[in-house]
């Protein structure tokens, strides 16, 4: 397929119009591809990543954000601009060479920016990749843009972060997240249907949606759990409940300039198990930067 570039772009819920042949959009993203690194990331879901220490989550992330969250732990990437650029047929060869390093899946973090770069890659690979496609995002997307991954994408790995129009304006600009996100998981189900593994527990199809329960916003959680057990049953999904929310260098929002205590991560997990949510949990010494990748051009 031929590469078309968005003259006006609406990829994105923030359909800002920008002409990306010449500019740059609200994401920072232009008229190229931008990666930061590709590489087989272990630090994932287990049945995402696996427990195999020579195998992992082959992961490619992508440069600007469609969201910008202030709170972001990937930040240097997706405010700050570093990355480099690379063309539809060398991402096609980077999705060929993790899944011979042995990849479960190609997982492709905060994509939308780059979905006609994207997309074509996936064209250039065709029969090639036998491993499941992976759209790992935020959970701010346009229904009719992830219509045009529908058989090309077998996981979803949305995150689903506010219910309260008030705190998705105050942390990321999109008073509507709830609204816009709601839709965005409904169709997300509908292209992959209930979770399937393989016979090692390795994920293969379905959705599992993450939240990150965030300092003095657990009651906000708990009205995301209850939205989301009388939209799915329990058992057709996973859940990822993090608490690894890491204060931010420098930030302002005086909320935020704590971890999460230990009592409102456990209210949400409590909350989970009573709606019956398979999943899971992370201890708490997953609040740690360490955790995040360097973002140093490995694999591009």
């Amino acid at each position: 397929m031929a590469l078309t570039i968005p003259a006006y772009c609406e990829l994105c819920p923030r359909r800002c119009g920008a002409d990306r042949r010449v500019a740059t959009g609200r994401c920072g993203a232009g008229n190229t591809l931008r990666a930061a690194r590709a590489a087989l990331h272990r630090w994932e879901e287990p049945c995402i990543s696996g427990e195999d220490p020579e195998r992992g989550s082959g992961t490619v992330f992508f440069c600007g954000c469609t969201l910008g969250c202030v709170f972001c732990q990937n930040a240097s990437i997706s405010h700050g601009g570093e990355g480099k650029d690379i063309t539809p047929e060398r991402l096609a060869e980077i999705f060929a060479e993790l899944q011979a390093a042995g990849a479960y899946n190609i997982n492709l973090v905060t994509p939308t920016q780059y979905l006609p770069w994207i997309t074509e890659a996936l064209s250039l690979c065709g029969r090639q990749l036998t491993i499941p496609v992976l759209y790992n995002t935020g959970g701010y997307e346009r229904v009719e843009t992830l219509r045009q991954l529908a058989g090309k994408v077998q996981i979803y790995l949305p995150d689903l972060k506010y219910y309260a129009s008030e705190l998705s304006a105050r942390y990321s600009a999109a008073p509507d997240y709830f609204a816009v996100a709601s839709l965005a998981l409904r169709e997300m189900f509908r292209q992959v249907g209930a979770v399937r593994f393989d016979e090692n527990g390795i994920l293969q199809g379905g959705m599992v949606v993450r939240h990150l329960v965030l300092p003095g916003a657990h009651k906000d959680s708990l009205r995301l759990l209850d939205w989301l057990a009388g939209e799915f049953s329990p058992g057709e999904i996973r859940m990822s409940l993090m608490s690894q929310y890491t204060p931010p260098a420098g930030i302002t929002i005086k909320e935020l300039q704590r971890p999460v205590f230990t009592y409102e991560y456990r209210k949400v997990c409590d909350r989970a198990a009573e709606l019956g949510f398979l999943g899971y949990t992370q201890e708490r010494c997953s609040a740690d930067a360490a955790y995040t990748p360097p973002f140093d051009g490995t694999g591009l």
